[in-house]
């Protein structure tokens, strides 16, 4: 295993603090300033260094910035009115889609590609997505910049697989909003981790 020429404790301490301050800042909550691309870049290139079996690094994503991510935000909105019945349509959840752009730098969508590598199960590349998406939303904290993985609207409807041309054994893993925010949010958690681990 690799070693740290600095004194680990200082990592160990460094990373502990950036999972403890980590949290969702739903696209509302954000203030409308724009990340550098360059930053947005580099938290693609954390999420890169997730671990894969067997090397298939199923993780892909579209970028969405700055206008572009206004745009989403409507094709998005869109998308659910035309492929929701009239009697299950809401213009709120329609409204809420498209405002989602509004104060977000960047979105991206997170996608699990399949590879060619049968032997490895689905669920090891959807879980290798996943962790390549918390490696963007805890470089994000470290830069200061807020954070939502969302999985609303039409994330996991076939329409949103059809719009980006994916193939049926491909997965949209969410759609992660990146801005700066000025709220402060406290976290906590539900269940205590005594009931959550077992030693033997």
């Amino acid at each position: 295993m690799n070693s740290f020429n600095k004194d680990d404790n200082n990592y160990f301490s460094i990373l502990s603090k950036i999972i403890h301050q980590r949290r969702s800042v739903k696209p509302g909550l954000m203030n409308g300033g724009q990340i550098p691309d360059e930053q947005v870049n580099e938290l693609l290139h954390l999420a890169d260094w997730a671990p894969t079996h067997g090397n298939t690094e199923p993780w892909r994503f579209i970028v969405y910035a700055h206008d572009s991510a206004k745009e989403f935000s409507r094709q998005h909105a869109e998308l659910y009115k035309n492929n929701t019945l009239p009697e299950k349509f809401l213009t709120d959840k329609y409204e809420k889609l498209i405002s989602n752009g509004d104060k977000a730098s960047h979105i991206i969508v997170a996608i699990m590609q399949r590879g060619n590598l049968s032997k490895v199960p689905v669920i090891e590349e959807i879980a290798a997505t996943a962790a390549a998406v918390q490696h963007i939303l805890l470089g994000a904290t470290a830069l200061g910049i807020a954070s939502m993985w969302s999985t609303g609207g039409m994330t996991h409807h076939k329409a949103m697989k059809d719009f980006f041309q994916l193939r049926e054994e491909d997965i949209v893993m969410g759609i992660i909003y990146l801005g700066y925010s000025e709220k402060e949010l406290s976290g906590r958690r539900a269940t205590p981790m005594t009931e959550k681990i077992k030693w033997m």
